[in-house]
C-alpha cells in the first residue's frame, strides 16, 4: 500500500454517518480544564503517530504530516469541533470537558479501541498525577514518558496474512435488517435522536454468568440482545444476526500495532434456536467467534481489504478516491454483508489505582443497536447506542437483564455528540 493504514478510512463519507470516536470519561471530582490541558499535551508526546495533520498529495491521496502544535483542550460548547478544524489546531483528535465528564476524540481512521484507549489511560493518569501531587501504583497504564512498545507503529501488509485456505466461510442466513428504524433515524424529526444509555455491571456477576454458560463475556452481550430483539422484532423476521469486530494484529505478529485493523465476526440465530438454554447458545456463538476469528479466516477478510486499498491507490485525484469507497470498501460498500445488531469489546482493562479517580468511561460512535463493552476494576460498562427517540429496545433489554437475574445500573439517555471530520480539498 502506499499510504500509512491511518489513512484510509478518511475517503469514507460522512454525509450519513461520523466516522468518529468518542470516549467519554466520568471522573468523580469536577475536572480542572487548565490541569487537564497540561496532562493530555504531556500525554500526546507519547503517542506521536496522533499528533498529525491531514494534506493531500499530488495524486489526491491523503498523508498524514506531523502537527507540532497544542491538542485543544476546550470546555464542551453546543457545537461539537470538527476533527482537523482550525479550532483544534488541525488535530485528528481534541478533548473537551465538563463538570466531571472529560470528552476524548479522535478519528477512527487512525485507531480501533486498542489504538486510542492506551491514549486515553495515559492522559488520565497524568490528570491524577498533576491534578492531586500523587504517583498512582498503574503498571498497565504507559506514562507519557515510556518508550513505544515494540512494533507500536507498525503497518500490517499483505506478507503478514496467512496464506493458508480459510477454514470457514460466513454464509449470511438474511438477518433482519433494520431499514424503517435506520430512515427514521436519519431523516424524521419527530423520531429521531442519536442517543446512548450507560449501564454498569457488576464485573463479577457477568463472569459468573459467562462461565456458568460456556461463554465469554462478549458472547454474553450477544446472546443477550438476540434475546432482547427476539422480544421486539415481529414473527416475520425469522433470523436475527449479531455482528462482533475482531482485532486481528496479535494474530499477524503486531499485537502492539496502533492501527484501526478490523475483521468481522457474523452469528446469525434462528428464531427457534433462541429458545435453547442459554448453555447450548452459549457453546454456539463461541464456537462461531473461534472459527471465525482464526487466522485464516480473518487473513482473507483483511486480504480483501487490502486489495481495495490498492486499488484505491491507483486511483488520481480527491473526488475520484472517494467515489471508489463509498462503492467498494468491503465494511461499507455495496458487497458488505450487515447483521441485526452489533457488539464490540475492548476488553480487559487494566487502569490501577487511577481507577479509584474515576467512575466509569465509555466508548460512542455512530450506531444503531450498537453495544460498545469497557471494563475497569471491578465493574463492566456498556454504552447501548441507537438512533431513535423510542425506549422499546431498552425496556426490553432490561425485561433479558431481569430474566436472567443480572443486576445493573442504568443512566440516560445522553447525546452521542459525535464529531465529524474537516478535511483538505485537493
Amino acid at each position: 500500500m502506499k499510504y500509512s493504514i491511518d489513512t484510509y478510512r478518511l475517503y469514507r463519507s460522512e454525509s450519513v454517518f461520523s466516522h468518529a470516536v468518542r470516549i467519554v470519561v466520568n471522573m468523580k471530582e469536577t475536572v480542572d480544564i487548565s490541569v487537564l490541558d497540561s496532562a493530555v499535551n504531556a500525554a500526546i508526546k507519547r503517542y506521536p503517530y496522533f499528533a498529525v495533520k491531514v494534506t493531500v498529495d499530488e495524486d489526491g491521496g491523503y498523508v498524514l504530516e506531523p502537527n507540532n502544535e497544542p491538542v485543544s483542550v476546550i470546555p464542551e460548547t453546543k457545537r461539537v469541533p470538527k476533527l482537523g478544524e482550525e479550532r483544534v489546531n488541525g488535530h485528528l483528535l481534541f478533548v473537551t470537558c465538563k463538570d466531571k465528564e472529560i470528552s476524548f476524540y479522535i478519528s477512527h481512521s487512525m485507531c480501533g479501541g486498542r489504538g486510542f484507549l492506551p491514549w486515553v489511560m495515559t492522559s488520565v493518569y497524568e490528570y491524577v498525577v498533576e491534578k492531586y501531587g500523587v504517583t498512582p501504583n498503574a503498571p498497565g497504564i504507559r506514562k507519557p514518558d515510556s518508550e513505544l512498545l515494540p512494533g507500536e507503529t507498525a503497518e500490517p501488509t499483505m506478507d503478514n496474512l496467512s496464506s493458508d485456505k480459510p477454514i470457514f466461510e460466513y454464509k449470511s442466513k438474511d438477518p433482519a435488517i433494520l431499514s424503517l428504524d435506520y430512515l427514521n433515524g436519519l431523516a424524521n424529526p419527530f423520531k429521531r435522536s442519536p442517543d446512548y444509555y450507560l449501564y454498569t455491571f457488576p464485573q463479577k456477576e457477568i463472569i459468573r454468568f459467562s462461565k456458568e454458560n460456556d461463554m465469554s463475556v462478549a458472547a454474553v452481550f450477544l446472546i443477550l440482545m438476540a434475546k432482547m430483539l427476539d422480544k421486539v422484532l415481529p414473527e416475520k423476521n425469522k433470523v436475527i444476526g449479531g455482528e462482533i469486530a475482531h482485532n486481528p494484529t496479535s494474530n499477524l505478529g503486531l499485537k502492539n500495532a496502533h492501527c484501526d485493523l478490523l475483521s468481522h465476526v457474523h452469528i446469525d440465530y434462528d428464531r427457534e434456536v433462541l429458545k435453547k438454554d442459554m448453555s447450548t447458545l452459549g457453546t454456539m456463538t463461541r464456537g462461531q467467534m473461534i472459527l471465525q476469528t482464526d487466522p485464516t479466516v480473518s487473513s482473507e477478510e483483511l486480504r480483501k481489504l487490502f486489495l481495495s486499498y490498492e486499488e484505491l491507490d491507483k486511483i488520481k485525484g480527491l473526488k475520484q478516491k472517494r467515489k471508489y469507497t463509498k462503492n467498494n470498501d468491503p465494511s461499507t460498500g455495496k458487497d458488505a454483508k450487515h447483521g441485526t445488531y452489533i457488539v464490540n469489546y475492548s476488553g480487559q482493562m487494566d487502569w490501577g489505582e487511577v481507577a479509584d479517580y474515576v467512575e466509569s468511561y465509555v466508548i460512542v460512535v455512530e450506531g444503531h443497536l450498537l453495544l460498545e463493552i469497557t471494563s475497569m476494576s471491578d465493574k463492566i460498562f456498556v454504552s447501548f447506542m441507537q438512533l431513535l427517540r423510542d425506549k422499546k429496545y431498552i425496556n426490553a433489554f432490561n425485561e433479558v437483564l431481569e430474566d436472567f437475574q443480572i443486576s445493573y445500573k442504568l443512566e440516560g439517555p445522553f447525546p452521542k455528540r459525535l464529531s465529524k471530520h474537516f478535511l483538505p480539498e485537493e
